[in-house]
């Protein structure tokens, strides 16, 4: 029949196109990736538009990203600019059948994309950032011209159909060996890259010093023997992780510097690590919790951190709070990544104990959470005061500069709210009828927390059993022995800190200044 012979064969060829787009977008990532391991892995084109859609992309959809997809944002965020490129070079791949200068152009035009998005990212470092995304742009255009002339050759010579089939077959064998290759190689440049700072965190967890003011020890009774409650201090493979660097920052320690300049800095002053950690350090259990931390949700924890009192490198500096005249009263913490950070001067001079730290729980700082060095204030959200990577600071006024998140809809100044969390029982779970122990933790970072009471259903309000007390700057844990009665019943907590506030019941989102509101679970007990 001839009418499905001709579709069988518009079908064949529209595979073999849409195959050849594919291939050409293999293509092109391989290539960029091999360049990207010669010039910077940070400016691989995937890294750069991901990083172009985090910046672009409003605060309340990002908010619902990380609520919606937590700490695997990043992956989700990978994956969609991968089906995004898929399908626009499945397209691509059809339209080079007949269009093949159309097709090659388009990937191109991705290219300028990509090549775009790298100059625009505040951690650019110039036009050497575009050569990744042009060199693979350029490699995929012309594997798509050369993979859709093998699929459909102009003329189409009579009863060759089946050998142009085996010339397509052989030139994408041909192209997926070649860009594999190159794929290969770029990961194992990006490697090479990265063993220098792998290498001297090693070489810092040998020479770590020991604080000139340990930590206090951990009373007894810090956590209650409560299963399903949170640890008091959250190990750092647990410990929650919220940024927009969509491929983590490996810095050499030994390459790494600090900078300290700008309004009211009378010395401005560049630091070592070495240097920092010939200073006398401080070591303190301080827990940290994120803005973008729904009521009873898990971005908050404690560590034990090791660290350099940032106030007194602001004091050498010559920089003076506002209290006392200071002109400057924000300082603007900059990371590797570009990320600005924008933290009241007041705040970190007022005896608190803020830091740059360089250890956490023990160990050097993980990548991860900021390695070699992080800033941290006690009592602030930390997209205000927990600077990772962090490679300068400077100092300016509110009304001179708005840093990254202020630009986005996020208030100023962010105090951590008072906060409470119910742990255990998880919500829906089915206790048996009996005593159930109801645990969980609340926090009011350098308020402390006096009280915490439950409520079950539209009961009085129960005081709870609190742990004991680790210090102001660190969560508390809590338990309630109930005497649980068969049905469905409702578990709401709140806290009191400790200038005797209370925790609001007006429930309020994340923007612009962390979230508020009373935590309940609901269970059935059988």
């Amino acid at each position: 029949m001839p009418g499905v012979s001709s579709f069988r064969s518009r079908l064949v060829r529209a595979g073999l196109g849409a195959s050849a787009g594919l291939l050409a977008a293999f293509t092109a990532l391989a290539v960029a990736e091999l360049v990207a391991g010669l010039v910077r892995p940070a400016a691989g084109p995937v890294t750069v538009v991901g990083g172009a859609v985090i910046d672009r992309t409003p605060a309340p959809v990002k908010d619902f990203a990380i609520r919606a997809f937590g700490e695997n944002d990043k992956a989700v965020l990978r994956l969609g600019i991968l089906a995004v490129l898929a399908l626009f070079a499945l397209v691509l791949g059809v339209v080079a059948l007949s269009h093949r200068r159309v097709g090659a152009a388009g990937v191109l035009l991705f290219g300028t994309v990509g090549a775009a998005a790298a100059l625009g990212r505040p951690d650019s470092a110039g036009f050497g950032d575009v050569l990744p995304s042009v060199a693979g742009a350029l490699a995929g255009a012309v594997a798509l011209y050369v993979l859709a002339t093998r699929a459909a050759p102009d003329p189409v010579p009579a009863g060759t159909g089946g050998a142009s089939r085996r010339g397509f077959l052989r030139a994408a064998a041909l192209t997926t060996a070649a860009a594999a290759t190159a794929g290969a190689l770029g990961r194992i440049l990006v490697e090479r890259r990265s063993r220098g700072a792998v290498a001297s965190r090693d070489g810092l967890r040998l020479r770590l010093p020991e604080p000139a003011s340990p930590a206090p020890a951990l009373p007894a009774g810090v956590r209650p023997k409560v299963s399903g409650l949170s640890a008091f201090t959250t190990p750092n493979a647990d410990f929650y992780r919220v940024d927009t660097a969509l491929t983590v920052p490996k810095v050499d320690a030994g390459s790494w510097r600090l900078r300290i300049h700008g309004e009211g800095v009378a010395r401005p002053l560049t630091h070592t690590l070495d240097q920092l950690l010939a200073r006398p350090l401080i070591e303190r259990d301080l827990t940290l919790t994120c803005v973008s931390n729904e009521v009873g949700g898990p971005y908050a924890g404690t560590a034990r951190w090791l660290g350099v009192p940032l106030a007194e490198l602001l004091r050498e500096a010559g920089v003076v709070p506002p209290s006392l005249g200071g002109r400057a009263d924000q300082l603007v913490a900059r990371s590797v990544d570009g990320m600005t950070l924008g933290t009241p001067v007041e705040e970190v001079m007022d005896g608190r104990d803020a830091m740059l730290a360089v250890g956490m729980n023990g160990e050097p700082l993980p990548f991860a959470h900021g390695f070699p060095v992080r800033m941290l204030v006690p009592g602030l959200y930390g997209y205000v005061s927990a600077c990772k990577w962090i490679t300068g600071i400077e100092l300016t006024t509110f009304a001179a500069y708005d840093p990254y998140w202020v630009k986005r809809g996020w208030a100023r100044r962010a105090p951590v709210k008072t906060q409470s969390r119910i742990d255990t029982p998880k919500p829906f779970a089915r206790p048996a009828a009996g005593p159930v122990t109801v645990a969980g933790v609340a926090w009011a970072q350098h308020r402390g927390i006096t009280r915490v009471q439950l409520r079950v259903d539209d009961g009085p309000w129960q005081d709870a059993d609190l742990a004991a007390r680790a210090g102001v700057d660190t969560w508390r844990l809590w338990s309630y022995r109930w005497h649980a009665t068969p049905g469905g019943h409702h578990l709401t907590v709140r806290a009191t800190d400790g200038t005797g506030e209370p925790q609001t019941e007006r429930r309020t989102r994340t923007i612009p200044d962390g979230a508020s509101g009373w935590h309940s679970v609901f269970v059935t007990v059988t």
